[in-house]
């Protein structure tokens, strides 16, 4: 079959298999060509994590690529023009796709507003304000000189509502004619996206507005963004069925071999993700007999080769034993070689697949590969620990464990008789004020830096470990592979030692993590890279030694018991921390003087989830961000008129500066 369009990249298609929707293919850029499926490995700024370009030439990667917004913000547009564009300036031979920077705004940059002329944002480097237009991404990536540019879109949660989801279609539409329009003669490529997240109808609109402008080839965005691996396989295979047969089409940021292989089963030309380089970090290979986790201690003896099918410079060379040892010792050349063995299985599989579709059984290839790609150590899955004989007791110090009438258990302090998620049920509360009100599938469900949440008051662990149960899912079942760190702040751990004493009724301490949180004072997750860490001791002391935080979980015992910890003067010291991470504070809390204490602080405050009897309860930014629903005069009105406007703990001299600030805080002045 000959498939032949006169535009830029020439593209063919070469073969279609029989019984499915993959098809081999070819395209022609400035620099070489390019077979199809194709993996493209992620060189973000320019350099691949933990890898040299000359390894990846020699593999035979035909495609990097590099985004825009990190290069636009470093090292600039006018280093690439005065040495001659990124092929030159990183010494790579073959081609390169940029990324527009969509995704990126969406996942990275702090207080970004998008408005119908583009995204500004603050960079993450040295606070810079910038504005990345249709034009301005362009523009940038023609003085990149990459073989392949991208439309600039707007990228949200694949969880987000229709209507905004909606509202993203109709901005990824415009921004795409502005985009094709901006590229002029360039002899550069050009890719249209896609967008609708799981909505088929949007997908379908989206479709139907991007394929209508002659881009050189179409790419399906805003998958791999919190949606399950059902939802990303029906919308992956209903959004390639919308796209034209004479274009290449790319699945952007997605993933696993497993990913790849039911993409190409649904008709799915080009890939790109960090996975291979940024999980090699963590001690997971993929091999030709499923996932296998280094870290694990069955591979602490092994004297076996990682992969008997492979020939890379780690199978052909080290044992699993040395890999193990490199990897728990976070020796940088364990991450090297595990990621040279993981860019090697990808090309290896790339290939492979192609073979199959022009030799006619992709199909048989495609049933026997789908169960192998889907393993997880299944030569030695691991045997669960014997039930261990557990003697519960009801009582701690001064803690004990009291049951609701609906049938959960909760934690009460005795000599207060302060009760731990008093009214409602403890999971459901701390899912929807704090794990829901983060966002975390937004957050966390693309490439990024490290995401820190500060957990304020331990407790019974029921917040830290609904956060946890979260992030695990999120990054297990997403292309993503950011690090995330929660950090929690306690300095009486009885109740959280009654709560793990009690698994019966507390189920969600039904995890290795706090059991190793008690011990060591932490726990690493094998799986994905997510950690949790222990302070213990006071507070406002222990802050100054935590990294800094993105969002705050800000949950200790009330004023009545812990009054100090609601005062201005921790949340200043808070406020100056937090100032530059543009970070969010979540806390059931909704008192005036907790509000006035914050506003006083420099935070922006605003109307939280409901919670058991209280209609509203807050957040708090260090930063102004877009969509954030603020207090008004009408709450200041109420505050000039509140006899409670002051923590106990403040002065005459703080209720002085407290009232002054508040009256002259720029989200009452605007």
């Amino acid at each position: 079959m000959q498939n032949v369009t006169e535009e830029r990249l020439q593209f063919t298609v070469d073969s279609t298999a029989v019984g499915s929707s993959a098809r081999a293919g070819r395209f022609t850029t400035l620099h070489n060509e390019v077979l199809t499926p194709v993996f493209m490995p992620v060189a973000t700024r320019a350099v691949l994590r933990t890898q040299d370009t000359p390894f990846v030439d020699a593999l035979g990667y035909p495609v990097l690529l590099a985004n825009t917004y990190h290069l636009l913000l470093s090292p600039g547009a006018e280093v690439f023009k005065a040495c001659g564009g990124i092929h030159r300036f990183m010494n790579w031979p073959r081609s390169v796709l940029t990324d527009s920077g969509g995704y990126q705004i969406f996942s990275l940059a702090r207080s970004s507003r998008i408005t119908e002329a583009g995204a500004t944002f603050r960079s993450y480097l040295d606070g810079k304000r910038f504005l990345l237009s249709p034009e301005v991404s362009i523009e940038t990536q023609r003085t990149i000189g990459s073989d392949i540019m991208m439309a600039l879109d707007y990228c949200i949660s694949s969880r987000s509502d229709e209507s905004l989801s909606g509202n993203a279609v109709e901005v990824t539409a415009r921004w795409a004619e502005r985009s094709f329009n901006a590229r002029g003669d360039s002899p550069q490529s050009l890719f249209g996206i896609v967008q609708g997240a799981c909505f088929p109808e949007l997908r379908r609109t989206s479709a139907r507005q991007i394929t209508s402008l002659p881009f050189d080839g179409f790419a399906i965005g805003g998958l791999a963004v919190g949606e399950t691996n059902e939802e990303r396989t029906e919308i992956t295979e209903l959004t390639a069925s919308l796209l034209p047969a004479n274009r290449p089409r790319y699945l952007m940021g997605v993933g696993t071999p497993l990913d790849l292989l039911e993409a190409v089963h649904r008709g799915v030309d080009m890939f790109d993700c960090i996975l291979p380089t940024s999980l090699a970090q963590q001690g997971v290979a993929f091999t030709s007999r499923g996932r296998i986790r280094l870290r694990r201690g069955v591979h602490r003896l092994s004297d076996r080769p990682l992969d008997e099918a492979c020939d890379c410079p780690a199978c052909s060379t080290y044992s699993r034993a040395y890999l193990h040892h490199l990897i728990k010792s976070g020796e940088y050349f364990g991450s090297n070689l595990v990621g040279r063995h993981n860019l090697t299985f990808y090309h290896r599989l790339m290939r492979v697949m192609r073979e199959r579709i022009v030799q006619g059984d992709f199909s048989d290839f495609y049933r026997v590969q789908r169960e192998t790609l889907g393993r997880v150590d299944d030569e030695d899955p691991g045997r669960p620990p014997r039930a261990k004989k557990r003697t519960e007791t009801l009582v701690l110090g001064d803690y004990e464990i009291i049951r609701h009438d609906a049938g959960f258990y909760r934690i009460r302090q005795r000599s207060s008789g302060e009760i731990m998620h008093s009214v409602n049920d403890p999971v459901a509360e701390s899912r929807a004020l704090y794990a829901g009100q983060a966002g975390l599938a937004h957050v966390l469900a693309q490439p990024g830096d490290e995401f820190v949440i500060w957990d304020v008051g331990l407790g019974a662990g029921t917040n830290a470990m609904v956060a946890l149960f979260e992030c695990q899912n999120i990054l297990q079942n997403s292309a993503s592979a950011r690090r995330v760190r929660i950090v929690s702040f306690e300095n009486d751990l009885d109740s959280f030692t009654l709560a793990v004493r009690n698994p019966s009724r507390f189920p969600h301490v039904r995890h290795a993590a706090p059991s190793a949180l008690l011990r060591h004072g932490r726990w690493m997750s094998e799986t994905v890279p997510l950690e949790w860490h222990l302070r213990a001791g006071d507070f406002p002391v222990e802050m100054m030694r935590a990294p800094r935080p993105d969002c705050i979980f800000f949950d200790p015992f009330s004023q009545k018991t812990n009054g100090l910890l609601w005062s201005y003067r921790v949340f200043s010291s808070m406020f100056q921390l937090c100032k530059p991470c543009g970070t969010k504070l979540l806390t059931y809390s909704n008192s005036t003087r907790v509000r006035s204490s914050l506003l006083a602080a420099g935070f922006h405050v605003g109307r939280g989830a409901a919670t058991g009897p209280k209609s509203e309860t807050t957040i708090a930014y260090s930063q102004p961000m877009a969509g954030m629903e603020l207090l008004g005069r009408e709450w200041l009105e109420r505050f000039r008129r509140s006899d409670a406007r002051f923590c106990e703990y403040s002065s005459e001299e703080d209720r002085i500066a407290i009232e002054k600030l508040v009256e002259s805080h720029p989200q009452f002045t605007i």
